[in-house]
């Protein structure tokens, strides 16, 4: 896997998946809230397989 995302895409995907997921913990939101794993993840592994299928890329480094 390359990395296809750069490192403010990677940031707000963290921030956002994590706050699903405290809000999820504390109560404040259902279960559904649980679907903030996928930011986190796709943010901390800097790949998204979306991007790939449709041939997007924000990483900076070369190709």
């Amino acid at each position: 896997m390359k990395l296809n995302m750069g490192s403010l895409d990677r940031g707000l995907r963290v921030a956002a998946g994590a706050g699903l997921l405290i809000a999820t913990a504390m109560g404040a939101i259902g279960l559904w809230g649980l679907v903030g794993l996928v930011p986190l993840l796709t943010g901390l592994s800097g790949y998204c397989p979306l991007y790939s299928l449709v041939g997007m890329n924000t990483c900076p480094m070369k190709k």
